[in-house]
């Protein structure tokens, strides 16, 4: 690769955003160097990337049939080799990301975050070809995911077929397929690590602050770039979309080894359903108090509560007799000290479900029983 080629591949960066808890840090952006996706150059062969790729045993007339590692090993490359034609690397101003083709209309789904604040996008499938243009649709940052279409759809387009959710159990082996680092059609392999969790993103650094419930967490790596793209099970069916990776102050700006998290395929096909159908999301299922606030800090300055600056017209919190200038304090048994806190235990909420709610005013402490509205 000649240099000017090199310097200028790696202006473009690459975003995977981070999990925020108290033992984590924030975003981190990936400069690419040469031998990235579009460089004019190859990448390292993954197996089954491409159309001359082809099973390492049976695939042969006569072939004796798999048995134990090497059926495992057959079965990744069949779905990879099945899935990664449903996967396309989004190039967004300078910023790299991934996509899972929806449909055959040419919808693609990826992050909220990949898309940033664009509108028109470069996009490449996983398995070669020209690169082809997207528009916006609609993104929903308050659950970090949006869909793009292709202004014309190519022929033999796939669509990626989804999972339910709720089979995704821990310790199924699963393959993340996305664009890491702009290295397209890579893929990783872990296991669910645990399932249901709750992890809200940053809001620097092109990140949403979006709150996420249920989220699947996987010891695949999940690195910048890998944002947008496939969590698939040997089913080759996506249960996810890789979005955070944890990080630990403790090993400054790094990644903290096999902690990734992946929106769940049950509210990927929620969300860009409603997209693709009306251009918007106009019922995001998730529960809402329905006020707008901010964090507040008590005499030794640490956070405790969220004071209410203004109340939703018609919305839950004022409905209950919340007024403006209230602290909440609690949701249920779960103390809320801060505005990330507060979103944090909404997740776990319904709309209509009733909780009672904590609150302090003038001093003094009270509780409200409210009924829960929608985002």
């Amino acid at each position: 690769m000649d240099s000017s080629r090199t310097r200028a591949r790696s202006r473009l960066r690459s975003r995977a955003h981070r999990l925020l808890l108290p033992l984590t840090a924030g975003i981190c952006g990936v400069a690419l160097v040469g031998g990235c996706a579009g460089s004019g150059t190859s990448s390292a062969p993954v197996a089954g990337s491409g159309p001359s790729s082809s099973p390492a045993t049976g695939s042969g007339t006569g072939a004796a049939p798999a048995t134990g590692g090497d059926a495992l090993q057959s079965n990744y490359e069949q779905v990879i080799k099945n899935v990664l034609p449903s996967v396309v690397q989004i190039e967004s101003g300078n910023d790299l990301g991934s996509g899972i083709v929806y449909d055959g209309k040419g919808d693609i789904v990826t992050n909220a975050h990949v898309v940033g604040k664009a509108k028109q996008f470069k996009v490449t499938s996983a398995t070669g070809g020209g690169q082809l243009h997207a528009r916006l649709v609609s993104s929903y940052p308050a659950q970090d995911l949006a869909v793009i279409k292709l202004d014309k759809v190519p022929s033999g387009l796939k669509a990626a077929s989804f999972s339910h959710s709720s089979k995704v159990d821990m310790g199924t082996i699963v393959l993340a397929l996305g664009s890491p680092l702009g290295l397209s059609s890579s893929v990783t392999q872990g296991i669910v690590s645990a399932t249901g969790r709750t992890v809200s993103e940053g809001s620097s650094g092109g990140g949403t602050g979006a709150t996420i419930g249920n989220m699947v967490q996987t010891s695949a790596a999940i690195n910048p770039g890998n944002s947008g793209g496939a969590l698939v099970g040997l089913d080759g069916k996506v249960i996810g979309i890789p979005t955070l990776a944890a990080t630990d102050p403790q090993l400054g700006s790094g990644a903290a080894p096999g902690i990734g998290f992946a929106i769940p395929a049950s509210m990927v096909t929620n969300i860009a359903g409603q997209i693709v159908k009306n251009g918007k999301v106009t019922n995001s299922g998730r529960a809402a108090l329905g006020i707008t606030g901010r964090t507040v800090v008590g005499a030794d300055f640490q956070p405790a509560g969220v004071a209410v600056v203004s109340l939703t017209k018609g919305g839950a919190a004022g409905a209950a007799g919340l007024r403006t200038g209230d602290v909440v304090t609690r949701v249920a048994s779960t103390p809320v000290k801060s505005l990330t806190a507060l979103s944090e235990v909404l997740a776990s909420y319904k709309p209509g479900q009733k909780v009672k709610v904590g609150y302090e005013r003038g001093g003094s402490a009270k509780t409200a029983e409210v009924t829960l509205g929608t985002m």
